[in-house]
Parts: structure tokens; sequence; C-alpha cells
């Protein structure tokens, strides 16, 4: 080869290299810009944690109030005696209007309410758009008739009483209709926080034996209310009964107490679940502002004893049907070893429609996950089919054509490309 053509060959070498160069700065700002929306404002979209400040001032508040210590305040039993259940409480702690307390009045004669003060301390003081305050604290929109007492239709998905089933080897069982706080957009408010009861144990006992009697269940989720509301010892015999099925696989547990009442998750309890693994919880957290430092902790004590945890946030209008407040709590969630599991589409259930949003707009959230955030922080967004026909997943569109011998397909940033099918 001459010299001259080897050195028009280095110049072209050089070129292309320069291009790909530039090319691939162009396309590592272009990645860079696409999440620029949300960088802008993370920082204003606030946790629990970032907000500890403001929250131990409230709890102060509240510990004065109630005439209490550090020592009681860490006790979930004082935090269950102490609930806030009366409207002149509510609106001397997070500065009501008297209007707003005449609100909750009227409200509380229909649907009861109970607030631990843990969770209470988490209100923004005279903040109506708090998405704490509007998960707990009642609302006059509560009073529309529209939606079901039970448009899932558990009554027609039970066998045996305190079971609900709908899948071939999955079932709940019910085990209480307590909670440390009653959410108000709670899809079984017919049966939770009117009254406190646990179920009998013969009538744990007989859902536990439909269990036994039918050998393809091998999934069991324990729930309520909130199945972490009762005793270590009654959680024991529950995990031991279950345990002595031998088709029985998994054992999973339906809790909002790291949530709302994060005091529950002690060192005892979590000494008890570890005894029968495989155990798995999954928890509700549904604003960033409910990952505060005693969330984190009872999550890390539940994720150190190897017990997997996943969230099921609830898409609530006013609380997180918001891309940028989804993505800042599913990170966060992570950050505490907690795994987004579902996003739920909020359910028809009468006395919440102030909290419905679209499919389409829980489709929009969804889209601006995927490749903008890394897939552990993408859960799945789920349509629970009305009268008990279960729960449907949905996904924005990325499948545009499929055919017999090719796939045509997007990504997330709208390119298309095909695949050999």
């Amino acid at each position: 080869m001459k010299t001259e053509e080897i050195r028009e060959n280095n110049v072209d070498s050089g070129s292309r290299k320069e291009l790909l160069r530039q090319n691939g700065s162009e396309r590592f700002t272009a990645l860079r810009d696409s999440i620029d929306d949300y960088l802008s404002i993370k920082d204003s979209i606030r946790t629990g944690i970032e907000d500890e400040e403001e929250i131990e001032h409230q709890k102060k508040k509240i510990l004065k109030s109630l005439n209490a210590s550090q020592s009681e305040w860490d006790d979930y039993r004082w935090q269950l005696k102490n609930r806030f259940t009366g409207h002149t409480e509510l609106a001397r702690i997070i500065g009501l209007s008297k209007e707003e307390t005449e609100d909750i009045e009227r409200v509380g004669k229909k649907y009861r309410y109970a607030i631990s003060p843990y969770y209470l301390s988490l209100v923004k003081p005279g903040d109506p758009a708090c998405p704490v305050r509007l998960q707990s604290v009642p609302s006059m929109h509560e009073l529309e008739d529209r939606g079901e007492l039970d448009p899932m239709d558990e009554a027609g998905s039970t066998p045996v009483e305190l079971v609900t089933r709908r899948y071939p080897d999955r079932l709940i069982i019910k085990v209480t209709n307590m909670c440390g706080m009653y959410c108000r957009f709670c899809q079984r408010r017919r049966l939770i926080g009117e009254f406190d009861t646990h179920a009998s144990k013969e009538k744990i006992l007989k859902a536990i034996d439909y269990v036994r009697r039918n050998r393809e269940i091998r999934d069991v989720l324990i729930t309520g209310g909130d199945a972490f509301i009762l005793e270590d010892s009654q959680i024991e015999w529950i995990l031991s009964e279950l345990r002595s099925i031998k088709h029985v696989e998994i054992i999973r547990f339906g809790s909002r107490t790291p949530v709302t009442l994060p005091q529950r998750i002690t060192r005892e309890l979590v000494k008890v679940l570890k005894k029968y693994h495989p155990v798995y919880v999954n928890t509700h957290f549904n604003s960033p502002r409910e990952i505060t430092r005693e969330s984190k902790r009872a999550c890390e004590i539940l994720a150190d004893a190897g017990i997997p945890l996943g969230n099921q946030m609830v898409l609530l209008k006013g609380v997180n049907d918001n891309r940028h407040v989804v993505r800042k709590l599913n990170q966060a969630l992570l950050a505490i070893r907690v795994k987004p599991y579902y996003i739920f589409h909020p359910k028809t259930v009468r006395g919440t429609s102030h909290f419905w949003v679209t499919v389409q707009e829980g489709l929009e959230i969804m889209e601006s996950l995927r490749g903008r955030t890394s897939g552990l922080a993408i859960p799945t967004y789920i349509v629970n089919g009305s009268k008990g026909l279960g729960k449907t997943p949905l996904l924005p569109n990325y499948l545009l054509y499929i055919g017999k011998d090719r796939a045509v397909l997007r990504n997330w940033q709208g390119e298309i490309f095909e695949v050999e099918n």
C-alpha cells in the first residue's frame, strides 16, 4: 500500500472516531436531558426523612398533648390505644378551621376514623393538600354516593368465612378488621374500622382447614385489616398451623404497619416470622412523605431477617397521581430495600370517588418510568376486574405490529425497531 493511501486511511479512521465520539457525546447529553424535568424538581418532593425536623416538631406537640414519653411513643400498643378518633383533638394538632372540624364530625358519624399518633405526626399542619392528611383525615367528599360497598364482590369469592379465593393456587385469609390507621380509600371500609375485632381461633382454624383440604393451594396471604395488629403469639400460632400443611410453599403478610405504625415491627415479631420461612411481606407506601427514619428502620429489620419486601401503591388523586412523585417514591423505596411491586388502579368503593383517576393517567405514569429509572423501580400497573374478575396488568403499547415473520416495537424513547418472529 502506498504511503499516501495509508495516510488517507488513517485520516478517515480518525475522522470516523471523532464523529462517533461526537455522536456518543450527543447521545449521552440527550439521555441526561431526558430526565432534566425530574431532576429539576426532585428535591422539592420531600420524603419524611428529608422533612425530619418538621415531623419531629409535630411529634413533640402530640407527645405534649397526650402527656406521653418517648418510651410510650415507641410502644405500638400505646400507639394503638391512643389513636386519634375525635375531631377536636385533630383540629388542635393539625390546625383545622371550624368548618373543617365540623366536616370531620359529620363524616365521622357515617365512617369511623382512627389515626395513630405516629402517622398523625406526618401530617403537615394547615395544609389541606398534604398527602398524609388526604389518606387519613375524613373529608366531606366521602359522603358522595358514587361507587359500591363491595365492588370486587369479595362476598362472592368466599368459599368459607375469612377466605377470599379468586385464583387456582392461592388465597387470602382475613384474620382481623383492625389497622393502625383507617385509610380513607380502603377497599374494605364496609368491614374495617367500624368496630375493632380479631377473628376467633375457631374461624381461623376453619379457614386453615380449607387450605389443608385443597392441595392445589401453595400460597397463602394473611391480611385483614392489618395482620400484624395481632399479638406475636397469635401470629406464630397461625404460621405454625400453615407450615404444618405440606403443600403450602409460601406465606405472605399484607401489612401497612411499617408505614402507619412502624413501632409494631419489633425484634420479637421478626424472630417469629423468621422461623417460618419463606415468608414475604407486602406493605403499602403511597407517598414519599411516609418514608421516615422510623418506617425505614421497620423495613430494614424485616429485610435483615431475610424477609423480601414489596410495595403495593394505590394510585390516588391528589396523593400520588404525578409521574415525578411516583418516581421519587419508588427510588426512595429501593433505598430502604422495598421493591415496588404493584401500582393499583383505585377501586370504585363508595365514599372514595374523590381519589379516582383514569386508566390513561395510570398508563402515562407507567410510560414516564420506563427507561428513565431502573427496572427495579418499575412496578406492575394493575386494574382489578369488577365483581371478582381478578388482577389485570396494563402496560403502555410497546408492541406496534406482530406478524408471521416479524414484530414491530417501539422503545421507551419512541424509536421503532423490528425483531424476527
